[in-house]
This record gives C-alpha cells, structure tokens and sequence, in this order.
C-alpha cells in the first residue's frame, strides 16, 4: 500500500491508541452503574468512545433521566479509575518502535486527543513520553471537538505542517471522522470499535497495530 501523498507528519490519539486505557474506562463505568443502580453496558460504552465528558453527561441523562447524578457518577468512575491506573498503565503494542522510526527519520509529531492535558502528563508521563511529542492539543485547546476537525487542524497549525501532509492515527469512529475532515490521510488501529464501511472509506488503511503503520511507513519511505 502507498499513501496517497508524502508523509510529512504523525499526529496520534491517545487513549485506545497509544494507551492501553479504553478497556479500563469502560470496565469502571459498567462497574460503577452497578453502584448507581443503572444497567450501563459496554455498548453504552463504545457509543462514547471519542467523545468529552460535556458530551457522555449529555447521553448519561439521555438515557437515564435529567436527574441522573452524572457529575456523581463520574467521579466514582474516575477513582476507580485512577486506582486501575495507578497500578498499571499500559501502552499499546508498537509504541516505542514506531517513536524511535519516526525519530529516526526526523518526522515531527503531535498528540490530538479529546482527553485532559492532565491525562496526558500523567499517563504518558509515567513513560516518558510526553517529550516525545512536538506539540500536545488536548480538550481545552479547542471549543469543538472530535468529530469535528479542529483538533487536528490545531495540531497540524503548531506542527506548521499542511494537514494534507500529515498521517493521522486513530482507534475511533468520532475521531477518524475528525481526522478525516481536517484532510488527513488517517489510519484507524481498532481498539474496543470495530471498523464499519464507513470507517474504510474515510482511512487509507486500517491496520492491526501499530507495527502495522511503522511497517506502512517503511514501504512508502
């Protein structure tokens, strides 16, 4: 497989893309709907997937009612969290290869997640890898987020990159969507969502991992 235009720039996801985190969050918010007494499934889950914390209150009181305790809700979700988290925090296969190819070839990169820039300091903080990375556009640095474009326009700006030049990676629908529509050419690693047709137009390639991309790279370098 070719890609369509050279390769001048990565821009990743975080969570479910560089971070084994999405089986976590979905795994504490089933646990803790048990607590508050709502049947909260992984499909619920998955229908997040992507999305902000504004954005998963809107679809908790969709489903639950308008007095659904959310902000409560969350936080016991988020402890949990953080216990889990505290423990282990798991990057996903590849990740290391594909950061030393790329630094090898002097590929700038950024992160493009719908996550705090919090998140991304102490998750990726514990390995290191924040530096790793020539900018950071988290959910505060942009007023619309995935699916619309503008967190990957943002990235692309501080990268001083054209998004058309820029490879995007992405484990979700909303975000393939996002990437897709800022000009990217992106490719979806699935995580907990699987690809639909959709996914397939809108990426140059769906891949199984991330040595799957670097081994991508490599035959169009």
């Amino acid at each position: 497989m070719s890609f369509p235009r050279g390769v001048q720039a990565v821009v990743f996801d975080m969570d479910g893309l560089l971070l084994d985190t999405e089986t976590v969050y979905q795994a504490a918010m089933i646990e803790a709907g048990q607590a508050f007494g709502i049947d909260f499934t992984a499909a619920t889950y998955q229908s997040m997937v992507g999305k902000t914390n504004p954005e998963c209150a809107l679809i908790l009181r969709d489903l639950y009612g308008e007095t659904f305790p959310v902000q409560d809700y969350f936080a016991r979700t988020w402890s949990d969290v953080e216990i889990i988290l505290e423990a282990e925090v798991r990057l996903k296969t590849g990740v290391m290869e594909i950061l030393d190819y790329l630094d090898a070839l002097g590929v700038p990169r950024a992160i493009a997640t719908s996550n705090s820039r919090e998140a991304v300091d102490r998750y990726l903080g514990r390995f290191d890898l924040v530096k790793r990375f020539h900018a950071v556009v988290a959910n505060a640095d942009v007023t619309r987020h995935k699916p619309h474009p503008d967190p990957y326009l943002e990235a692309a700006r501080r990268l001083n990159v054209h998004p058309t030049l820029c490879l995007a990676l992405e484990d979700s629908h909303p975000g393939v969507r996002a990437a897709h529509a800022a000009g990217m050419m992106t490719i979806m690693v699935p995580d907990i969502l699987d690809p639909n047709e959709e996914m397939h137009d809108k990426c140059v390639h769906v891949a199984d991992s991330l040595h799957v991309v670097m081994d991508l790279l490599r035959a169009a370098a």
